[in-house]
């Protein structure tokens, strides 16, 4: 027994009609009549009379007309309760962020959001990107805004920006005043990193490596405004993402002209997790777009 052949039921009972039926529902009479045919045979008794003035209700199809009625009306209150939670504006999400991000672009995104969904909940989370990728596997978290690339493939990913690199100098540099340079002009330099596990610090030395250069290393920080500040200092050079660019930090920058020298911003979701609409929102409001997109073809900002 299928719940098509439930409305099938009713809609003959209500028009008194095979043809007004199938039209109610939209669907090929000859369709209709054999899916008829085919409950009554499961059922075992007829449940109308074909009568040459028209369709009427057996005793037995009397019988089941409410109970079908019933059922289709559970179904559709259930449908509905769905419908009215996954729409439910009350929500909650739930979204990490690497450190390299947060206090640079989340400001203005969560503000944003708050604006138009004030009765939602949301929670930020920083964390560096092996913590992320953990939490959104075990459900902790619903999305995390990370960059590529990503060796785990059980992820979907939405893009937000694609965003250049800058070298990072003294303001009395030899480079400083450069519209552009390329990293192998940083070839003997000294060095200000981020330490090991943030992602841009591998993005960094994958960069250095292109451009066969092996960066001497002198110091090493999580924050962005204390390389800055040792960077002002003289002690070294370094590289950022444009997003952190601080123009009161004492620093000059210059964009490297390397093809690849670039962040790719992406935001990932567990593979099979279904979003609730608050979710959902949030996910189309950071990513610009109404719908997932293949990683293989991240775009560039705009």
């Amino acid at each position: 027994m299928e719940f098509q052949q439930l409305r099938y039921v009713c809609a003959i009972a209500d028009t008194g009609s095979f043809s007004r039926a199938a039209e109610q529902c939209q669907v090929a009479q000859p369709s209709l009549s054999q899916q008829i045919l085919k409950l009554e045979d499961d059922l075992g008794a007829k449940l109308f009379d074909r009568l040459a003035r028209g369709i009427r209700l057996t005793e037995a199809g009397r019988a089941f007309l409410p109970h079908a009625r019933a059922v289709l009306s559970q179904l559709d209150a259930a449908r509905s309760s769905v419908q009215d939670k996954f729409a439910d504006t009350h929500g909650s999400v739930t979204v990490g962020v690497i450190p390299t991000i947060a206090p640079y672009w989340m400001p203005r995104c969560t503000s944003s959001f708050v604006r138009q969904y004030p009765q939602a909940k949301l929670r930020v989370v920083e964390e560096k990107t092996p913590d992320l990728v953990e939490a959104l596997r075990s459900l902790a978290i619903d999305l995390a805004i990370l960059a590529v690339p990503l060796r785990q493939k059980d992820f979907q990913l939405s893009p937000i920006l694609t965003e250049p690199l800058y070298a990072v100098l003294p303001v009395d540099h030899s480079l400083a005043r450069a519209p552009s340079l390329a990293l192998r002009e940083l070839r003997g330099e000294s060095f200000v990193m981020l330490r090991d596990g943030h992602c841009f610090r591998d993005l960094s030395i994958s960069a250095c490596s292109r451009a066969r250069i092996t960066p001497r290393i002198t110091f090493e920080s999580d924050q962005f405004s204390s390389i800055f500040g040792l960077v002002a200092a003289g002690i070294g050079v370094s590289i950022a993402p444009e997003m952190a660019i601080d123009r009161n930090a004492g620093c000059a920058y210059v964009r490297l002209s390397d093809v690849r020298a670039t962040r790719t911003i992406v935001a990932a979701q567990l593979h099979g997790r279904t979003l609730n609409h608050v979710q959902q929102a949030f996910l189309a409001q950071i990513s610009r777009r109404p719908s997932r997109t293949n990683p293989a073809n991240l775009p560039t900002a705009t």
